[in-house]
């Protein structure tokens, strides 16, 4: 085969594989500043533990808005926690390291430790069903199963007829 024509084939693999990604991803919404090239960038672990710790920043002021009394319910910060974690991957993708990776865990676990530390639940026991219902659960699909045995079996003897 010509090397040309082969260097021409692989390009257009190339080209065809990169549309069909592009389609397939969500990255319309995204700017493309950020996933244009991570892969050409070398991930710069200070860099990134800076702007980790500027999103940390910004989820402190925001949680600090909340009652600590509602820190428990994610109802009551839900957006801050998706801004927080908008930012973190954001930076992560612009200086070119993966998302999440070892260093953005540890600090999304010490940002957990310090606000959602008291918001761990007691111990819960665990209790049996009622004895009529538990009954209930077990007898259903002992009965369905043999009610299905016996139609198979049936079947399997009136096949002649059904023939």
């Amino acid at each position: 085969m010509d090397p040309n024509l082969l260097t021409l084939f692989k390009l257009s693999l190339i080209l065809v594989n990169t549309l069909m990604t592009r389609g397939l991803s969500d990255a319309d919404g995204v700017d493309l500043l950020f996933t244009q090239r991570p892969w050409l960038l070398q991930c710069n672990q200070t860099l990134l533990l800076l702007e980790m710790e500027r999103c940390g920043e910004q989820f402190s002021i925001d949680m600090n808005r909340v009652h600590p009394d509602d820190r428990c319910n994610l109802t009551h910060f839900i957006r801050e926690y998706h801004v927080f974690s908008f930012c973190t991957e954001m930076n992560a993708e612009r200086i070119g390291c993966f998302w999440p990776n070892p260093a953005v865990e540890r600090f999304i676990i010490s940002i957990h430790k310090h606000f959602f530390s008291n918001c761990s639940l007691e111990h819960v026991v665990l209790v049996d069903p009622p004895d009529d219902t538990l009954t209930l659960l077990i007898l259903v699909p002992v009965f369905l199963t043999l009610a299905m045995v016996v139609l198979v079996v049936w079947c399997s003897k009136r096949s002649d007829i059904l023939a």
